[in-house]
């Protein structure tokens, strides 16, 4: 039985206590020796008469910690009387800093206790919660590497620190009122407001009726009570986007239904925003004209100080940044941006590091991946090469692969202007330099003008790396599995092999021969982008008929712009061809009238799912060809049906529309789950794979599933990547790793 030796723990065992935690189980057991920080590892000598329960303890590992491997080995290091936790040393970089954690209850209580040390302090936090990838430059994770280098421990927060029988016990976060990060509140000229507690100030204010940019963990947020959202929303020009909410916990299941599912997530340590059911579906208009609405619950001391003084049971809390654009983390940077949008700002001092966005999920399934979910670490085996991927053009993050792990930043934005490009390589390079990579291969969207394809030209050109382009939907697949699979991709856009867009796509076999079987029928898009806009231009570029002239003629469309639209489709001119689903979808609502201009990402789809939200859905006729070598599905039928449902009811019978609506998402799904269905009967497969940001579609997703279990076969969505976009960039590193691989065994 083994009584000595060297202990090395490899994982994420930086920034969870990890230390603290050996040094607990060290005294419990009787166990001498020292413990340290290397690089991602630690290393731990000991010696005892009980070592291998220790050698099990420290495989147990905090709560926090994600353990790899325990490697135990001989040691000839002279080992001390008692236990002791050296100062960390540079060593190799295999693990990854933790994402950023919601405050735990055990620091709520604190920041309430009356006379304690901590009493209304914002900025509470202990080795299990708070700030870690927003604040930190470097690995090995200690406070002289973060932003809280800036704040010295005062005598008792020191004695706190180096206490082992606290749970601060090397908790790189401590502070107090005393030595840590302050509040401060000021108006729009920069002027310092004069008030003894700047939280209690604009929680009055924002009950007032104010609107605030308050800086959080990881940039700042727009905020203002229910009454006027109307107002945030005519100052940003936003008047139809839903906005999320900040709710108190005891409010939350008066406004929303909640699931068990729901109430884990909304709790648990990520507390990110969850998209959740309106009991009513028509309140909080003025937040979310939909069906649903993103909530959250207080996740910061901050959060939890404002809401002990609100009067208001909820907050609009959205991003102080443009759709698509990076969040703003700087003081000065928000009074020169925000000014007109906001009447005071409440901010800290600590320097935000790494920005971080708040994490969104549905149904359990991601659809933004950020605070509290990454940087998100994956195990996989793609070979030796350390691969660079920099993801799609909206909704983009970038991932990293080296030695089994690939590793994915949080949610970056649209890389369709300067300012998001720079965030995106701002991104690589931290997460580079934090896993201590050297780039082999660089793999990109298939796109040629994409800014993030022209990035990654850029950076291998000047380090000579090998260039690995994606097909954007093949990445989805590979996102979801590398298994042999017919894979269901359907999104909005997506640059095919042919050159049109794609986004209704069906493909077979393994990553990385996927080869395209199955798509939706390719249909024009009047004007190209404009037809995203403008969803009534690829409605008549689906319906080129004299009936869908005349319904844009009833609604306004002049002489001259309905003789255009005529003659591009006729001719071919300025006109994308598409497979899109996510067009088709913007099509029905505009056929229904229920989104004539998109003015967020994905409204017009998201319009029409609330439109079908309690319709009945009845099966409709679908009509199959080929096209290319590939069977199609014609959504000129479909859109077909559903006007011919339209001209049979009263133009007041919202009864109709709704089950106009459920019907379309229906039948869409249905025709493309037979195709998927098809294909795997012909290609002897048992797995279908769906991706895509439609996939967030409770009702197609499920109709999809539905069909695809009641053939016999297994569904496979990733529900640790989202199913949209925020996918891409770790599917093109899967991608481009097994063609590396494929290429590798080729005598």
């Amino acid at each position: 039985m083994r009584k000595t030796g060297r202990i090395t723990v490899c994982g994420i065992v930086q920034g969870v206590g990890f230390r603290p935690f050996v040094y607990a189980q060290a005294m419990a057991l009787g166990i001498a020796g020292t413990v340290q920080n290397l690089g991602s590892e630690v290393e731990i000598i000991a010696r005892g008469d009980r070592f291998e329960e220790f050698v099990a303890a420290v495989t147990r590992g905090p709560l926090l910690s994600r353990i790899d491997s325990v490697t135990v080995s001989d040691s000839s290091a002279k080992i001390p009387d008692g236990f002791f936790i050296l100062p960390s040393a540079t060593g190799s970089f295999s693990g990854m800093i933790p994402p950023d954690i919601a405050c735990c209850d055990e620091c709520i209580t604190d920041i309430f206790q009356k006379g304690g040390r901590y009493e209304l302090y914002w900025a509470t936090s202990c080795v299990n919660c708070g700030p870690r990838y927003s604040i930190i430059h470097e690995i090995p994770y200690d406070r002289e590497r973060t932003s809280m280098d800036e704040f010295p421990l005062c005598p008792a927060c020191a004695q706190e620190y180096n206490n082992p029988h606290s749970r601060r016990h090397h908790a790189q976060t401590i502070a107090c009122p005393a030595c840590g990060p302050k509040v401060e509140l000021f108006d729009t000229t920069g002027r310092k407001v004069d008030c003894c507690d700047p939280v209690k100030e604009a929680a009055r204010l924002l009950d007032s009726g104010k609107i605030l940019a308050v800086r959080g963990i990881g940039g700042f947020h727009l905020v203002c009570i229910e009454q006027s959202a109307g107002e945030l929303k005519s100052r940003l020009g936003r008047i139809e986007q839903p906005f999320a909410v900040m709710v108190r916990p005891d409010y939350l299941e008066q406004m929303v239904v909640v699931t068990g599912q729901d109430k884990a997530l909304l709790t648990s340590p990520v507390h990110p925003i969850v998209v959740l059911t309106k009991r009513d579906p028509t309140a909080h208009a003025t937040i979310s004209n939909v069906h649903t609405i993103g909530c959250m619950l207080p996740y910061t001391g901050l959060h939890h100080l404002l809401f002990s003084y609100l009067k208001n049971p909820l907050l609009i809390m959205t991003s102080a940044n443009m759709p698509g654009y990076p969040m703003i983390t700087d003081i000065d940077q928000a009074m020169a941006k925000l000014n007109r949008d906001v009447d005071f700002f409440l901010t800290h001092n600590r320097t935000i590091v790494n920005r971080c966005d708040d994490s969104v999920m549905r149904d359990g399934y991601i659809i933004r991946l950020s605070r509290g979910i990454a940087p998100k670490r994956t195990a996989i085996d793609l070979g030796k090469h350390c691969i660079l991927a920099v993801g799609p053009e909206l909704n983009a993050n970038a991932t990293i692969y080296r030695n089994g792990f690939a590793v994915t930043s949080p949610h970056v934005g649209n890389v369709r202007n300067p300012a998001t490009l720079e965030y995106l390589q701002e991104t690589v390079q931290n997460l580079q330099r934090v896993l201590g990579a050297k780039f082999d291969v660089i793999a990109h969207d298939l796109h040629p003008q994409f800014l993030s394809t022209r990035f990654a030209r850029e950076l291998a050109a000047e380090h000579a790396l090998e260039l690995i382009p994606v097909q954007h939907h093949r990445a989805h697949i590979a996102a979801a599995t590398t298994g042999p699979c017919i894979g269901i991709a359907i999104d909005g856009v997506g640059y095919g092999d042919d050159g049109t867009v794609w986004g209704g796509e069906i493909f077979s076999g393994a990553v990385p021969d996927l080869k395209r079987v199955a798509h939706l029928e390719p249909v024009p898009m009047p004007g190209g982008d404009l037809a995203t806009k403008f969803p009534e231009r690829m409605l008549y570029g689906i319906l080129p008929e004299e009936q869908i002239l005349a319904l844009l003629a009833e609604r306004g469309w002049s002489d001259i712009e309905l003789g255009v639209i005529r003659k591009q489709v006729a001719t071919g001119f300025n006109v994308t061809q598409t497979s899109s689903t996510g067009r088709v979808l913007d099509a029905a609502a505009a056929l229904l009238g229920i989104c004539r201009e998109k003015t967020y990402d994905g409204e017009p789809a998201m319009k029409l799912e609330a439109a079908a939200y309690g319709g009945r859905a009845e099966p409709w006729e679908l009509v199959y060809g080929r096209h290319a070598g590939c069977d199609i599905l014609s959504t000129r039928s479909l859109m077909e049906t559903a006007l011919g449902g339209m001209q049979k009811a009263s133009r007041k019978d919202r009864r109709a529309v709704r089950d106009i609506a459920a019907s379309f998402q229906y039948n869409l799904s249905r025709g493309i789950a037979t195709l998927a269905i098809r294909a795997a009967e012909r290609d002897g497969l048992q797995k279908v794979a769906i991706s895509g940001g439609v996939v967030i579609n409770h009702a197609i997703r499920e109709t999809i599933r539905d069909e695809v279990c009641q053939a016999g076969l297994s569904c496979v969505i990733n529900a640790g990547y989202p199913p949209g976009d925020g996918c891409v960039s770790y599917g093109q590193c899967v991608y481009a790793g097994k063609l590396l691989q494929q290429r590798e065994k080729v005598p």
